[in-house]
């Protein structure tokens, strides 16, 4: 469905979203005023039936779609109806676990945007000789892959998925010489597309443990928020903070909410995966990070909580749950030209050929 075609007018007090469910998404509309209410508008078919869809990243209306059974990804603006299919240079996906980490971006020119993606791989240990990395980047304009000549003094978990701001990605981050056991996260570093380089290690307002839980959201395409979901200090609160200042060097953070969800009385909510706010409202929501995998959580001060059940065909429900504020996108998606393809620089055939042969060892030792 193109959903341009069939997107209702909006109604006071409502947001629209994306939801990533049954390895499926769905346009889904969620209500905050007076009593909260949920609604599903319809399930995008903009992709072949048979594509499951086991990660999806929002940046300003394109989504990018990492599949479960599927090498390629897919780049996809759901108000027009637009893909762009994506071949990777090579997979990596040990037990049929996708170990690397996505961000979709762009670079503005005179008259129009240059998107590209980024993905990366880097084990990090404590012993540098068992440490292995691979940051590379694909642009849309040269339908070409490129290795980013990097050494990453920085330390990006796994869990902790990117968020587009502005053209550029952010990610929760560490020190790299960091203990992992002791700091999961304490930092943010941007990744510029323009530039192609990642920026210093900004601070957090706080620090992120290892049994902690750290992620980041877009607010209003303006702002970033972060959550902090605590697990063994400080069991069952959240906190969340949103960005007052976000710039190359600095970044300032105001207190955006904490909510004590010990005191609840029969049911302690969590936010799992992806989570978006309501400044005006005060809440955060996010899916359920629990057994209640249909369950959305409304969160807000003064023990305010709303559990929102999602009715309707959604599909397998024990596959990984996952949203995103959504807002419609004009843009179109560029496709590859008709032509013979470019080819690689020497150099980087040199580069791909001494890291697919790094990574086949550290599969092989795996």
């Amino acid at each position: 469905m193109d959903i341009g075609k069939a997107l209702p007018a909006s109604k006071e007090g409502e947001s629209q979203m994306i939801v990533m469910m049954g390895n499926n998404l769905y346009l889904t509309s969620i209500t905050l005023n007076g009593e909260p209410s949920i609604e599903q508008i319809d399930k995008l078919t903009c992709l072949d039936e048979q594509a499951k869809i086991s990660q999806v990243f929002d940046c300003e209306g394109l989504l990018l779609c990492i599949l479960k059974e599927d090498s390629r990804f897919v780049v996809l603006n759901p108000y027009l109806g637009q893909t762009r299919w994506i071949e990777p240079r090579y997979s990596h996906r040990p037990s049929g676990w996708d170990r690397f980490s996505y961000a979709l971006g762009y670079m503005n020119k005179e008259s129009c945007r240059g998107y590209k993606l980024l993905r990366f791989i880097d084990y990090f240990y404590n012993v540098p000789e068992k440490q292995f990395f691979w940051y590379e980047i694909y642009d849309f304009d040269s339908d070409l892959w490129t290795t980013l000549d990097v050494t990453p003094h920085w330390r990006i978990a796994f869990c902790n998925p990117s968020v587009s701001l502005k053209g550029n990605t952010y990610f929760c981050a560490a020190e790299r010489n960091v203990d992992v056991e002791e700091v999961l996260a304490n930092s943010l570093i941007c990744f510029d597309f323009t530039s192609e380089r990642f920026g210093p290690l900004l601070p957090l307002p706080c620090s992120g443990g290892y049994h902690d839980y750290t992620t980041l959201s877009c607010v209003r395409e303006e702002k970033l928020a972060l959550l902090l979901q605590h697990d063994e200090s400080n069991l069952y609160e959240l906190d969340l903070w949103i960005t007052t200042k976000l710039e190359t060097e600095e970044v300032l953070w105001s207190k955006f909410l904490r909510v004590a969800t010990a005191g609840f009385d029969s049911y302690v909510p969590f936010l799992g995966g992806s989570f978006f706010i309501d400044e005006e409202k005060k809440v955060a929501i996010g899916f359920d990070d629990g057994n209640n995998r249909h369950i959305i959580n409304i969160i807000g001060e003064a023990g305010y909580l709303r559990a929102l059940d999602l009715v309707g065909d959604f599909g397998d429900q024990e596959c990984k749950t996952d949203l995103c504020s959504y807002v419609p996108s004009l843009v179109e998606i560029k496709q590859p030209e008709v032509r013979e393809r470019k080819q690689e620089s020497g150099l980087e055939k040199l580069r791909y050929d001494e890291n697919m042969s790094r990574l086949v060892l550290l599969e092989a030792n795996q």
